[in-house]
């Protein structure tokens, strides 16, 4: 798949090279994203060679930070790696559950689940009631 740009300052100017885009599929929770070759490099520089979304990315930041120790970001990368792992493995009849699949449907059920009823006593500021009242 390849993307053009174009100058919207200029409109009269001609497309410029178009861009590849690839698909990748991220070693450690699976998730595939479409990113340009120049990314996808960048990316294994940073984490040993290997290809991981933002997602994991951020997660391995975390890991490195939540350390009682300092750890290196490789280090960091194989504990993330060794959780997806375990989690695949710990849900034997579906293989197909990845952490992220898994965060979007408890996403999902948060949001389509009922929203407790606020009382209307303590949704108004002290003294902002009378106010209201002697305005209408």
């Amino acid at each position: 798949m390849a993307i053009s740009s174009f100058d919207t300052k200029n409109p009269q100017s001609k497309a410029t090279a178009p861009i590849e885009i690839h698909c990748v599929k991220c070693e450690s929770c699976g998730f595939t994203e479409e990113c340009t070759f120049s990314y996808i490099l960048r990316v294994r520089e940073r984490y040993q060679g290997r290809w991981i979304c933002g997602l994991c990315i951020e997660a391995v930041k975390d890991e490195a930070r939540r350390s009682d120790t300092i750890i290196s970001t490789e280090e960091a990368l194989d504990r993330h790696i060794r959780f997806c792992n375990e989690f695949r493995a710990s849900s034997p009849l579906d293989e197909t559950v990845h952490p992220i699949s898994a965060i979007g449907r408890i996403l999902r059920r948060s949001l389509d689940s009922p929203r407790p009823l606020r009382s209307d006593s303590g949704s108004v500021l002290p003294g902002f009631q009378d106010s209201i009242s002697s305005s209408v």
